[in-house]
């Protein structure tokens, strides 16, 4: 499965930089993160970056490791999660436009055994729907957050 969303943030570049990379932080601006708990801080750098993040999802809570596995500066990262058999790979990326920032969060989910990889065909049109609604979310929270300040 894959997916893709975007938002106009009213804001530059280098601001929504700043706080999409301050990932210790999230939970004050993404609503449905509950708990976010830094396992690992590199120095000088986001590369390698790894947290615990527990979030409400679907009425219920759950808690992934994710850490960053590339970047370049001012441009994206990007992240990678492991969980219920399958390879979860986020993107945040961000393009300037005058002085405001299109960001945009791209999500995909690859099964890694026979059995999940026929679940996930079965669910995928529902699943696809209720993760874009996620991720539009998270994105409305950020902007929401930043354009306040």
């Amino acid at each position: 499965m894959q997916l893709a969303v975007d938002i106009k943030i009213l804001k530059p570049k280098i601001i929504v930089w700043k706080a999409i990379t301050d990932i210790a932080n999230c939970s004050d601006m993404i609503s449905s993160i509950i708990d976010l708990e830094i396992l690992h801080l590199p120095t000088g750098t986001i590369l390698g970056l790894k947290w615990k993040e527990t979030r409400k999802m679907f009425g219920k809570e759950a808690t992934e490791i994710m850490w960053i596995t590339d970047f370049v500066e001012n441009e994206y990262y990007c992240t990678r999660a492991e969980s219920h058999g399958s390879v979860y790979i986020s993107k945040l990326s961000l393009t300037e436009i005058d002085e405001n920032t299109i960001l945009t969060m791209s999500f995909s989910a690859e099964a890694q055994s026979t059995f999940v990889k026929i679940i996930s065909a079965i669910m995928s049109l529902f699943l696809k729907n209720v993760m874009k609604k996620e991720l539009l979310k998270n994105l409305v929270d950020i902007k929401e957050h930043l354009e306040k300040t």
